[in-house]
């Protein structure tokens, strides 16, 4: 299982063992809005859900605070989304990139959300220490430079919603994780990009958290 560790601002590091990974999918806090997405994706050949919002079972091993994503092909983009970190200290929120296979998201999204990794921030703040603010922090995006996704938590299902899922499902417990789902994107900006970097503000503080990296393209396949 991977380890993940964070630096918090009053200069503690934790450290955690992923022990389950967790995808939230069409998880705007709208769910009219989510619907009309859903039917969007429809006519583009990307299955809908069951039920929203979704929640996708990921391989922790994908759980990464890497610099780097091997990737297939071309047709592969990031989402910026926050993330839940459940430690014995408590639970973290960082930011966090869910690269994600285009291609493979047709035949099925919890697929495609095991074929590429989950990148995490490496900095973190004590989810306590935000929560009365939560729907003020800014989440955004920019591929190869180009800013492709700003917003606010506003925007989607807040942590204490999935805090509740977790307790539900008996999954509030070290070393779990959870991506919150993301934010929509801003038309004409091309998302297969080689670049990707995310940053999740705090605008009462000025403080980021970012995490960024490059995609590489692995070599042909033989065969």
């Amino acid at each position: 299982m991977p380890t993940l560790s964070f630096d918090l601002p009053d200069g503690a590091t934790v450290t955690t063992e992923v022990t389950t990974l967790l995808n939230a999918g069409y998880a705007g806090r709208d769910q009219a809005d989510v619907a009309a997405h859903v039917a969007e994706l429809a006519e583009l050949g990307v299955p809908a859900p069951k039920v929203t919002p979704a929640l996708y079972p990921v391989a922790p091993y994908l759980a990464s605070q890497t610099d780097e994503v091997p990737v297939q092909h071309d047709r592969t983009s990031g989402e910026a989304e926050w993330a839940l970190v459940i430690t014995t200290e408590g639970a973290l929120l960082t930011v966090a990139c869910d690269h994600t296979d285009r291609e493979l998201e047709v035949h099925g999204v919890a697929w495609s959300k095991n074929a590429a990794p989950d990148v995490l921030g490496r900095r973190a703040w004590r989810l306590d220490d935000v929560a009365d603010r939560i729907d003020s922090l800014t989440l955004r995006a920019w591929a190869d430079g180009e800013l492709i996704q700003d917003g606010t938590l506003a925007e989607l299902l807040p942590p204490q919603h999935w805090l509740d899922v977790l307790r539900e499902r008996g999954l509030h417990q070290p070393g779990v994780v959870l991506i919150s789902g993301t934010i929509p994107m801003v038309p004409g900006v091309n998302q297969f990009a080689g670049q990707w970097r995310v940053e999740l503000g705090d605008p009462a503080t000025g403080n980021t958290i970012e995490a960024g990296y490059r995609v590489r393209r692995l070599p042909e396949a033989i065969g």
